[in-house]
């Protein structure tokens, strides 16, 4: 069996739910982008990251968000020596290949920065000296609604760190039963048993790399992120980072289905995960927010010539 599949059915074993949300977990990986995930509480969230970081033989650590949470306890901490006098660096649980980010949105903004350089450069300062973080490195994130209590709105710069952004929505009947009825984050998680290591996981990232992307699918990506920017509709519209997301998240996408190159259907599939948190709605209109989005997005891709 190809490693990419048994990871995805492992994780599936497990997380009875949304499947696609297992391949956008997977597809994050391999991008080495990284993933959040909001809803409601009690649909699976925090079984999703748990589960992929028992698949992957790599060093994990979770971080429950608090309002109270310091950026250190985060990053980590310089404690003095006594006996030598000097600072010594002691790493903070971000320092892990996959960092569980529970609730990141109960943290204020000045904890949720703690990650920006993490996440985008996979370093953290501290007294003037950087850190390299573990590699691969990938945070999954878990967020409620912006109404409800107690939760801060994460700001712009820290939504574009996320590659994706998901939500998983309410399980179906049949598998609400095998939830209710096998518990799997009590008994599956336990025995699931690792599928890939750091090594492996590192060598498929390079893949990804290496997967073809054809001038006029570039040209396509180009033309979307434009026609967002010029809608009227929007504030924001996809940033250079959102379409380069795009692009890396569309090789993904490809290598996860068995393709050394991009097709067109990669790019349309991973627009609204990728693209749907990047953008703001100028002020007016009336419905939710983020169906919106949604709407608009279709109405861009609509409004884009498709290359054969």
């Amino acid at each position: 069996m190809d490693s990419i599949a048994a990871l995805r059915q492992g994780i599936a074993s497990v997380f009875f739910g949304n499947p696609l949300a297992v391949d956008r977990i997977v597809c994050c990986l391999l991008a080495r982008g990284h993933l959040l995930i909001e809803d409601v509480p009690g649909v699976g969230k925090t079984i999703l990251a748990q589960t992929i970081a028992r698949s992957l033989r790599c060093s994990f650590s979770r971080i429950q968000c608090t309002p109270d949470l310091l950026p250190t306890d985060i990053t980590g901490v310089a404690v003095l020596d006594r006996g030598s006098g000097s600072l010594s660096f002691r790493p903070g649980p971000v320092f892990a290949n996959i960092v569980l980010a529970d609730e990141i949105n109960r943290a204020t903004p000045r904890t949720q920065s703690a990650l920006l350089e993490a996440m985008g450069e996979g370093t953290v300062t501290a007294e003037g000296q950087v850190h390299t973080l573990p590699s691969p490195f990938l945070v999954v994130a878990t967020q409620n609604p912006s109404d409800f209590t107690g939760t801060f709105l994460l700001p712009e710069n820290q939504l574009d760190r996320f590659l994706m952004r998901i939500s998983l929505g309410y399980p179906g009947a049949d598998d609400e039963a095998q939830i209710i009825l096998q518990q799997p984050a009590r008994s599956a998680l336990a025995r699931l048993q690792p599928v890939l290591d750091a090594q492996q996981v590192l060598a498929l990232q390079v893949e990804v790399d290496a997967v073809r992307i054809d001038p006029a699918l570039v040209s396509y990506i180009i033309s979307v992120a434009h026609a967002t920017r010029q809608h009227p509709q929007l504030q924001l519209g996809v940033s250079p980072r959102g379409a380069l997301a795009l692009a890396q998240a569309s090789r993904a996408a490809a290598r996860f289905a068995g393709r050394d190159y991009v097709v067109p259907e990669d790019i349309v599939d991973s627009i609204e995960p990728v693209c749907a948190h990047r953008i703001v709605l100028r002020a007016g209109g009336s419905g939710d927010a983020g169906a919106r989005v949604v709407r608009l997005l279709r109405e861009v891709l609509e409004s884009v010539a498709s290359p054969a």
